[in-house]
């Protein structure tokens, strides 16, 4: 009994790192949960990321085009900036977005801190300046007292405006989905479908770019590698940051986490549904034509890897005062 007992012991045990190591062979690793070493930091960027004084209008806020009830992004082709300016590009997501390589589509910020200060001073964005922004901030005597809890001193610059920034960015990720629950040994998580979009991602040459904890982020390509991409955008990827003519229409590789909620897709915004993303991704990045029962488990698959929002609460911001500068209407 004694031996039966051992061996079933055993036997367990080595089912158990089969599943482990099958999990570590998946192109596709699961998410962790964010770790948080300065909860005062985060805090105050979270208040900051929600506070539209920010801005030279008072109106828009990084959660204005990065909703986080919306998967991070707005769901509009391309986002609306200061006096209703259209954006030239698609937002994306924040959520996951430590995860990335580099910072936007054409990867010219290195991290979320350096992303953070663009579109403060962008005039299509937020349309203030850098100056401006720790001004109106500075002029809060409840801000400097965040400031000083989360720096050790109440210094107000925009070097630790985009630090607190980045620092509650870090933080929205997604973990939880029911395709990492499959990953960590639920193979009740996925049904049949699922698993056949999953086996058709990976047997296609899709986890060639889409890999790894986030599914994507981790490396530019080039947007038509078998066909030309037809687009009315001027966007020009990556050589609008090397100057490179061999860099023109190469983007950083999205992330998929979260795609069902991120639509439209494409840095044009061109795609409205995952359908018509996935079709037209075979098409120019793999030369193949997917028949609707492809399209359709893929798109299945997709959508299980969606996690856990972030549980935000709200922050309720401190008031502006006399000596605080006034916005500029549209």
């Amino acid at each position: 009994m004694k031996m039966r007992t051992l061996f079933a012991s055993i036997l367990s045990i080595g089912m158990l790192a089969i599943s482990i190591n099958a999990s570590a062979n998946e192109p596709i690793q699961p998410i962790k949960a964010a770790k948080v070493t300065n909860p005062e930091m985060v805090e105050l960027g979270k208040m900051l990321f929600f506070d539209p004084r920010l801005s030279k209008s008072g109106f828009i806020s990084c959660n204005s085009c990065h909703n986080l009830s919306m998967g991070g992004t707005d769901n509009i082709k391309t986002s609306i900036g200061h006096n209703w300016h259209q954006g030239p590009i698609n937002a994306p997501t924040v959520l996951n977005s430590s995860m990335s390589l580099a910072q936007f589509w054409d990867g010219r910020a290195k991290d979320l801190k350096e992303q953070a200060g663009g579109p403060i001073a962008n005039p299509g964005e937020m349309a203030s300046e850098h100056t401006l922004a720790v001004e109106v901030i500075q002029s809060i005597p409840q801000y400097r007292g965040y400031f000083a809890k989360a720096f050790g001193s109440d210094k107000v610059d925009i070097d630790r405006i985009t630090t607190a920034i980045a620092a509650f960015e870090e933080t929205l990720v997604t973990p939880g989905s029911r395709f990492d629950k499959w990953l960590e040994g639920d193979k009740k998580a996925l049904n049949q479908q699922e698993l056949e979009g999953y086996q058709l991602f990976k047997s296609n040459g899709c986890t060639g770019c889409h890999n790894g904890p986030a599914v994507g982020g981790a490396l530019y390509q080039k947007f038509g590698v078998f066909h030309p991409y037809e687009t009315k955008s001027k966007i020009e990827g990556r050589k609008a940051v090397t100057g490179k003519d061999t860099d023109l229409n190469v983007f950083k590789v999205p992330t998929l986490r979260n795609i069902e909620l991120t639509y439209p897709y494409f840095h044009d915004g061109e795609a409205e549904t995952l359908e018509d993303a996935v079709k037209i991704m075979g098409k120019l990045q793999l030369d193949r034509e997917f028949n609707k029962k492809e399209i359709d488990s893929i798109v299945a698959f997709l959508k299980t890897l969606t996690g856990e929002q972030p549980d935000i609460k709200l922050p309720i911001l401190p008031p502006s005062n006399n000596s605080t500068p006034k916005p500029v209407p549209f």
